[in-house]
C-alpha cells in the first residue's frame, strides 16, 4: 500500500517526521508538506503562482503552498504512482469542535477522499512534541487496523491524542464534534511607523463539551475519534425552505 503524508506545521516540523517513522515499515510512504508553517490554512487552494516541489535531504517534498496544494498533487499526477491512502499529522496542537473548520492537518486528509480509502488526520492535543510517542503509536495502530473499518466512502476521521504517555491513555473513544464560543477578540497592534494592523486571537473557550464530545474524551485521557463527513447539505432543512421559497417567483 502507498500512503502520502503531509500536515499544516510544515515539512521540517517534527510531527511529521514521527508520523513517517511510524509508518514507514507499514506501507510505502511519500511526504509532501508545505515548506513553511500553514497552520488555518483550511481547505485553501493556491491558483495566484506555480508550486515548486524541493525535495529535502531526508527526502520529504517541501512545497510552497498550502496543506491541500500538497495533498492535491500529490494524488492528481505529481506523483509515478497514486496514493492509496491520505494520512496527516501528527499536528501540535488540538483540533477539536469547530477547529476542524480551519485546520490545515484536517483539510489535508479532506482531499485524500478522492484515494477510495478512508483518511486520517492526526493531532496531538499540546504545543510540545513531549508525547509524540504516543501519538504516532496510536496513528500506527490506527492506520495498521483500516481495514476493518466499515464506513461510507470519502470519510475523514480526525484524530486527536492526549498530551499523555502512552501507558496513562485510558483507551479510544468514538466522538462527536464539540463546539466552541466565538472567538477572542483580534488584537490591535501597530507598526513603528504608526500602520495599525489586528492579530487574529484565540480561539473561543468551549461551549458544548459534554459528554460524547471530543472535548470530553480527550480531557478524560482518552483517544478521541470523530468521522467528518463532506455532504455539508443541511438535508433537515428543506421542508422549511420549500415553503419559504414557494411563490417567491
Amino acid at each position: 500500500m502507498r500512503i502520502l503524508i503531509a500536515n499544516d506545521d510544515g515539512v521540517y516540523a517534527p510531527g511529521l517526521a514521527a508520523l513517517y517513522d511510524a509508518l514507514a515499515d507499514y506501507a510505502e510512504c511519500q511526504v509532501i508538506a508545505p515548506i513553511q508553517d500553514m497552520s488555518g490554512a483550511s481547505s485553501a487552494l493556491t491558483l495566484d503562482r506555480p508550486l515548486h516541489p524541493v525535495t529535502m535531504p531526508n527526502g520529504f517534498i517541501g512545497l510552497n503552498g498550502s496543506p491541500t496544494d500538497c495533498v492535491h498533487l500529490g494524488i492528481n499526477g505529481m506523483l509515478e504512482q497514486a496514493p492509496d491512502m491520505v494520512v496527516s499529522g501528527i499536528n501540535l496542537g488540538a483540533n477539536l469542535g469547530d477547529d476542524v473548520l480551519y485546520s490545515g492537518t484536517v483539510a489535508a486528509a479532506i482531499e485524500g477522499r478522492f484515494t477510495g480509502m478512508p483518511a486520517f488526520a492526526f493531532s496531538l492535543v499540546s504545543r510540545q512534541p513531549d508525547n509524540l510517542p504516543t501519538a504516532a503509536y496510536i496513528a500506527r495502530t490506527l492506520v495498521e487496523n483500516h481495514a476493518r473499518l466499515q464506513v461510507p466512502e470519502r470519510t475523514v476521521l480526525s484524530i486527536n491524542v492526549p498530551n499523555l504517555p502512552l501507558d496513562h491513555i485510558r483507551g479510544i473513544q468514538l466522538t462527536r464534534l464539540g463546539h466552541r464560543r466565538r472567538a477572542k477578540a483580534p488584537v490591535k497592534v501597530a507598526n513603528p511607523r504608526g500602520k495599525e494592523g489586528y492579530w487574529i486571537s484565540a480561539a473561543g473557550d468551549v461551549e458544548d463539551g459534554g459528554p460524547g464530545t471530543d472535548f470530553h474524551a480527550v480531557m478524560q485521557g482518552y483517544v478521541s475519534v470523530t468521522p467528518l463527513q463532506l455532504d455539508r447539505t443541511f438535508h433537515e432543512a428543506f421542508q422549511g425552505l420549500d415553503r419559504w421559497l414557494e411563490g417567491l417567483l
